[in-house]
């Protein structure tokens, strides 16, 4: 396993290697050769008429609330990933300039010899590979629980074996889809479960590729700043070696320089992740209500076990977005105190103004918003609950009275 985690790292990327490779591997970054660009575009075609046929299904099972709750959490989730990949492919040049800003940034902050700001780095490289494989390891997870769902209901549950014996219950499908043939025979479900699971292993693909990228850039960001600050404490030297004149102006241009590239590549990730989390907060919410009145109303213990999985997934998925977002916020609103950690009453009052030129340019907070509406922060997360638990209460209700 560590042979296989080391052959994803990149020297040429030592924040982002796993994540890049996973996008290239999953086609979402493409490649320059003609034919793999095509056979990625053709993947990303298929999947997407697939989770259509999802909305297709829709209708064959709008009259009974169990199939058409299963079918929208799962087609909800894999619309999110086709948007995902859409704009992804779309915006392909922005990300792109965003990872290479992320890797320059990063790599010029390695060279340096502060054991302060080396132990930072390392700190949150390791936090970086902890998020991005603990994440792997759940999605897959769940797409395995997701591909196995209906063996495991038909091996453990004798009362449904006996009802798809008499034909009065119909197979369990990997994910509620409607194809162009009869699901219900052997052959017909075995082909389904393969269609089915092909478009899990691909979406959960999409998703652990785009969701591990975007996070580890939020950590980027929020690493970033604290290195600056810290950069910025130290324009004019320690009070025992105080820096030249000339030495402290480069290093507040230097900082300055920083901080303008940071807002505008935030700014450039934020338009691009932005209008995604705004339709991600409605899908989790539908999601993580529809996920908790299946727990309520299922009678087996396994599948309780199984849907609580994806409702961890579910819940899991924004938390660490909100999470990463409130952290960069937090850590740019505290970078105004770096220049007054400085020597800075020691020097002369042009040096002053030009450290309150700085603070000025610092007072640009840098914090990620689900659309125009919200901010993305772990209050916003906490209001998403709240609702989500609203809903779930209304449709628990509605169910009792009817």
């Amino acid at each position: 396993m560590l042979a296989l985690l080391d052959r994803l790292e990149d020297p040429k990327r030592p924040l982002l290697g796993p994540n890049v490779k996973a996008l290239k591997f999953w086609g979402l970054l493409l490649p320059k050769n003609l034919a793999l660009k095509y056979f990625y575009l053709l993947m990303h075609v298929l999947v997407t008429i697939f989770t259509a046929t999802e909305y297709v299904d829709v209708w064959f099972v709008k009259n009974d609330l169990n199939l058409l709750l299963n079918n929208l959490k799962i087609t909800m989730l894999a619309t999110m990933s086709v948007i995902k990949v859409t704009t992804f492919l779309t915006w392909q040049k922005h990300w792109q300039g965003i990872i290479d800003y992320v890797t320059r940034a990063d790599l010029a902050q390695r060279v340096t010899t502060d054991e302060t700001k080396n132990d930072l780095l390392a700190k949150y490289t390791s936090y970086c590979r902890k998020i991005t494989y603990s994440y792997w390891s759940l999605m897959y997870t769940t797409v395995v629980i997701v591909m196995f769902q209906p063996v495991f209901k038909y091996f453990l549950s004798s009362s449904y074996r006996e009802n798809v014996k008499m034909g009065t219950e119909s197979y369990l499908q990997v994910v509620s889809s409607w194809l162009p043939f009869n699901k219900n025979t052997i052959p017909g479900h075995l082909a389904a479960s393969a269609i089915q699971s092909y478009a899990a292993i691909y979406g959960g693909g999409w998703i652990t590729s785009f969701d591990s990228n975007a996070m580890v850039i939020m950590v980027f960001f929020r690493t970033e700043l604290e290195l600056l600050k810290i950069d910025c404490a130290n324009i004019f030297g320690s009070n025992d070696a105080q820096v030249s004149d000339g030495v402290a102006f480069k290093r507040l241009v230097e900082c300055y320089k920083r901080h303008v590239e940071l807002v505008k590549y935030s700014k450039l990730f934020d338009s691009c992740l932005s209008p995604i989390m705004l339709l991600y907060m409605f899908v989790c919410s539908v999601m993580l209500c529809v996920t908790a009145y299946q727990i309520t109303s299922e009678t087996s213990a396994m599948q309780r076990f199984l849907t609580t999985e994806y409702l961890v997934f579910g819940v899991a998925q924004l938390f660490i977005y909100c999470w990463h977002s409130n952290d960069v916020l937090y850590a740019s609103l505290q970078l105004s105190q770096g220049p007054y950690e400085s020597t800075w009453w020691m020097r002369h009052v042009s040096h002053r103004k030009n450290l309150f030129l700085l603070t000025g340019q610092f007072g640009k907070t840098i914090v990620f918003s689900a659309g125009p509406f919200t901010k993305l922060t772990v209050a916003t997360f906490i209001s998403i609950l709240k609702g989500a638990y609203s809903y779930y209460t209304l449709l628990s209700k509605s169910q009792i009275k009817d």
